[in-house]
């Protein structure tokens, strides 16, 4: 989730431990990256070919990437029109500002507080079912909130109620989305960049579509339009046919409470493990409180007051256009160190804090919005990838799950200090900082020698040689034996 802009995108393999990779990886180094390589080529995640590029016999348009590549692009499509609905629905009803937030937190507060047990069930279960199942439950939860705002009979505590209900049921749907990509393309890097263009524009559509609802029928009409969208992901995901897991990649049973107990220690053990991946999502709190935190809600402030909710829809839409022209370069290139170039593009992010910070006028902050989309969408490609191919399948729904608690944990903090924040310095100089943080964020992902020289899985490592498959069984080989002495 590190890769998103939405509140933002994952174990018995103890010896699987990628994280200290550097730029030259050592022997030791060199058998991980062997040994992860072979967990994701039995998964059918990875299948490199002689250049050390992902190949293999799935391409990313197959009928069944088509299914779940419709289900992510309306389910998101659907996401985005539900603040509006909700802020003109209970605004409508009498309500404030506060009860809108307040119903937006109700799921929010959800989703962070319960995704991490929805990866533990996640590796449990059959993730298809339980996509299905959560999207069943929130296509209930959205038409009777469709019901009561058509009925005039809205009542906070119950839409507060069903936004709780949607939370739990996205932190059950949620961790499955990552273990889906790798098991329906080959090309994963692809496929993570052809989702995240669909939900750019899809970010893009919602909010209009739902004003135009909003305008012609009522907040009830946009309400039952997003429990539509979970019909039709729900309908996508049923005819969708997974290839079957490789043997000891499956669903680890159905244990009573201490194995529960023990799967989610041995997550946080996994997770733990990888210095790239918890270095990462360190980094990325940091990321959250003086960054992403402040400039969400200052931007708008700023802009809206200054120059009109038009412009700030504007700025809004190049953003989103930005990221679809992220998500197109991360279809192109391949760089070696994925994490490595993302943090790169990270950069580009500080154009939007920056320009609204310095009181430029609308083009140059539609223009730092739509560079700093383009930068932080090829970050989430990148991310997104590297998790799902250095992760082994058996563990890579609760390695997401932390994933995604972590880089979510510190927005809330982030977008409560922006107003005490803009109260003591003003506005304005709390968007320069956050455009200087903006600098310093890839600075330190970079200074991470496990971040910055993770080599990316398939491709050929400093003293691994070129097609010795002698010496990768010897190398798998030596990894185990490492494995079983350190277990």
């Amino acid at each position: 989730m590190t890769g998103t802009s939405s509140p933002p995108s994952q174990p018995s393999h103890e010896g699987a431990r990628v994280g200290a990779q550097e730029a030259e990886p050592s022997d030791g180094a060199v058998c991980e990256q062997h040994d992860i390589v072979a967990h994701a080529e039995a998964a059918g995640a990875v299948a490199p070919d002689s250049r050390g590029r992902e190949g293999g016999a799935r391409p990313v348009w197959s009928r069944d990437f088509a299914l779940f590549f419709v289900a992510r692009a309306v389910a998101r499509l659907g996401d985005t029109m539900l603040p509006v609905a909700l802020a003109a629905g209970l605004l409508q009803h009498g309500y404030g500002a506060g009860a809108v937030g307040l119903a937006m937190a109700a799921t929010a507060a959800a989703f962070a507080g319960l995704v991490v047990f929805g990866g533990v069930i996640a590796d449990r279960f059959s993730t298809r079912k339980l996509m299905i199942g959560a999207d069943l439950v929130r296509l209930g939860t959205q038409s009777l909130a469709a019901a009561l705002f058509y009925s005039g009979h809205v009542v906070l505590w119950q839409i507060c109620a069903i936004g709780f209900v949607n939370g739990v049921a996205g932190a059950v749907f949620q961790p499955g989305v990552a273990s889906t990509v790798p098991r329906l393309a080959s090309d994963i890097q692809g496929a993570n960049g052809a989702i995240r263009i669909a939900e750019s524009a899809a970010q893009l559509a919602g909010p209009a579509l739902a004003g135009l609802l909003v305008g012609f029928a009522s907040p009830g009409g946009v309400f039952a339009a997003h429990a539509a969208t979970y019909a039709v992901s729900a309908l996508c995901l049923l005819l969708l046919r997974l290839p079957p897991l490789a043997p000891g990649s499956g669903p680890t049973g159905h244990g009573g409470g201490s194995a529960f107990r023990a799967d989610l220690v041995e997550g946080w053990r996994e997770f733990r493990s990888r210095t790239w991946l918890w270095g990462v999502i360190a980094v990325w709190c940091l990321y959250m409180i003086a960054v992403w935190g402040p400039t969400v809600p200052l931007v708008a402030t700023e802009v809206v007051q200054q120059h009109g909710p038009r412009a700030y829809g504007l700025v809004n839409s190049a953003l989103g256009a930005g990221t679809v022209v992220g998500g197109l370069f991360a279809l192109r290139l391949r760089p070696r160190r994925m994490l490595r170039a993302g943090a790169l593009a990270l950069f580009a992010f500080a154009g939007f804090p920056a320009t609204v910070g310095a009181g430029l006028g609308v083009p140059a902050m539609a223009a730092g919005a739509a560079v700093a989309g383009a930068g932080m969408s090829f970050w989430g490609v990148m991310w997104a990838t590297s998790v799902q191919t250095q992760v082994p399948p058996d563990v890579l729904n609760r390695i997401h799950a932390y994933d995604v608690a972590g880089s979510l944990a510190m927005m809330p903090v982030g977008q409560a200090l922006a107003g005490p924040a803009a109260t003591a310095l003003g506005a304005d100089h709390v968007l320069l900082v956050s455009g200087a943080m903006s600098f310093v964020i890839p600075i330190a992902l970079l200074s991470v020698p496990a971040i910055r020289g993770l080599i990316r899985a398939g491709a050929p490592t400093a003293g691994s040689g070129t097609g010795s498959d002698a010496g990768s069984r010897s190398g798998a080989k030596r990894g185990r034996a490492r494995r079983e002495k350190t277990g």
